[in-house]
């Protein structure tokens, strides 16, 4: 009797656990797993400005183009100059800009080339009376998609000033990108069509393709954040969550707002290797004094916390138990959780992360380790870097981060609800002499404080009603049916 031929092992199937895991991950981030991507690393700007430029020369069909800042510069009107050649050649070319990024570094000379080449120049959220707080909201993304093709996405702006300055001794800013090639270019590049549809006529729905093709073997998720969403700081908390092994951040404008500490402590303290890498000398100042106030309760809980030594540290990644990543825009702030549009990505390949681990460790070698014995707080000066190295530039996230923080510090302050650190005494006092001048001018010139409010209560007040006016303008009719009353 004939030997019967062995059946063939059933594919294997994801574990419930894994399946459970990619589920919570996908409704935390509000974004899919997708399979088959290519991926490449780019360190630093140099590396990422010729990737950009190579592939924006490279050009057939589209051009999406969506960052912060875009400084009129060398480096900003190379940029200008090399998308104005492909509009010039039937390329459909598309620019968003941030209008509060860009106010004092470029205007409408810079885009001037590109616009009369035919390509489309739009601003952010510029200034409106009929909304008083909207300039709050900024667009913080940097993401270029080539012909649905290519994508890069990461922390860095179209400005000369994070290449440094050789001349003055001032380094290259530290700051991660990455290029992208397969399923996930359709979602960055629908994520840069809902915002170009918000400040006008929105892209042609044939403009993009129906499908990508596999490109590499990588899982990744496209996390494309708006105002309100908060896609990714539920998956950052699901993260510190769930983290077994290592959890190492690197942040240019860290905030550390309660419940996220209290998700990394609970990792430290549950035997995770908890480190978080920021700047030594920011490109604000001020923000660092004010975010070392919270560098003792990760301390004290085990979270290594250490400041990069060189000119600004402005990348925002993430690594997890060698097998997670996260490159993008996004602060680990309250500004780009919730306030901000942003655009990260979320990687699950081993290969990837392996090397986000050893750029980390090659990271931590120029940087210096904080801890709480230190005699001095204040490293020297020959470990810092020099104060010319404080360069204009950087993102929205130092602002709303240094007000944050001082938001945090004196709502803790008045409500007793933790320990005061040394480095949160200048903040204390700026903020105490403030009110008390304040309320000096209050009591002495009433009509001083009473008028600013009177207008400022108007223009809420006149921005309601145009709003409410407008809505009623746009709002279908109302329809009647047989009994008379309107449905």
């Amino acid at each position: 009797m004939a030997a019967t031929a062995p059946l063939p092992s059933p594919p294997t199937r994801p574990s419930a656990l894994r399946l459970l895991a990619e589920q919570s991950f996908s409704r935390a981030a509000g974004a899919p797993l997708l399979a088959g991507n290519g991926v490449d690393l780019l360190i630093d700007a140099r590396a990422a400005f010729d990737a950009w430029l190579a592939a924006i020369r490279g050009a057939e069909r589209s051009i999406l183009f969506e960052n912060y800042i875009f400084r009129d510069d060398a480096l900003g009107r190379e940029f200008v100059a090399a998308l104005a050649e492909r509009a010039a050649a039937g390329v459909r070319v598309c620019v968003v800009r941030d209008w509060l990024g860009c106010l004092g570094q470029s205007g409408p000379r810079l885009w001037a080339p590109l616009v009369a080449a035919g390509g489309e120049v739009r601003a952010y959220n510029p200034p409106r009376l009929a909304s008083p707080f909207g300039w709050l909201s900024r667009d913080h993304r940097k993401l270029l998609v080539i012909d649905h093709a290519i994508g890069f996405v990461g922390g860095i702006c179209v400005s000369g000033t994070w290449l440094g300055d050789a001349a003055r001794g001032i380094e290259p800013w530290r700051d991660t990108a990455v290029a992208v090639r397969g399923p996930a270019v359709l979602e960055l590049a629908h994520a840069f069509a809902e915002v170009w549809s918000q400040l006008g006529e929105p892209l042609p729905p044939d403009d993009a393709p129906a499908a990508a093709l596999p490109s590499g073997q990588v899982d990744l998720r496209v996390v494309a954040t708006v105002p309100n969403t908060a896609g990714l700081y539920r998956l950052d908390q699901l993260i510190a969550g769930m983290a077994r092994r290592n959890l190492w951040l690197t942040d240019a404008y860290f905030v550390g707002v309660a419940p996220y500490v209290q998700a990394l402590i609970a990792a430290a303290r549950d035997g995770v290797d908890v480190r978080l890498l920021v700047p030594g000398s920011s490109d604000i100042p001020a923000v660092g004094s004010l975010s070392r106030a919270g560098y003792r309760p990760l301390l004290e809980a085990g979270i290594r916390v250490f400041e990069w030594n060189g000119s600004m540290l402005h990348a925002k990644t993430a690594v997890a138990d060698g097998r997670w990543a996260r490159v993008g825009s996004s602060n680990l702030n309250l500004a780009s959780w919730i306030g901000n549009c942003e655009i990260d990505l979320a990687i699950e390949d081993d290969a990837f992360a392996r090397r986000m681990e050893a750029q980390y460790e090659q990271d931590l070698a120029r940087s210096t380790e904080i801890v709480l014995k230190m005699p001095k707080r204040r490293r020297a000066s020959a470990e810092r870097a020099p104060r010319n190295a404080r360069a204009q530039g950087g993102s929205s996230g130092r602002a709303a981060a240094g007000a944050l923080r001082l938001a945090n510090s004196i709502g803790a302050a008045i409500t007793n609800r933790r320990v005061l650190g040394p480095a949160e005494c200048a903040p204390l006092l700026v903020a105490g002499i403030s009110l008390l001048v304040a309320a000096v001018l209050a009591l002495a010139w009433p009509r001083l404080v009473a008028w600013p409010l009177a207008v400022l209560a108007a223009w809420i007040g006149i921005a309601l009603v145009a709003r409410y006016v407008d809505l009623r303008r746009r709002a279908p009719p109302r329809r009647e049916d047989a009994s008379g009353p309107p449905a």
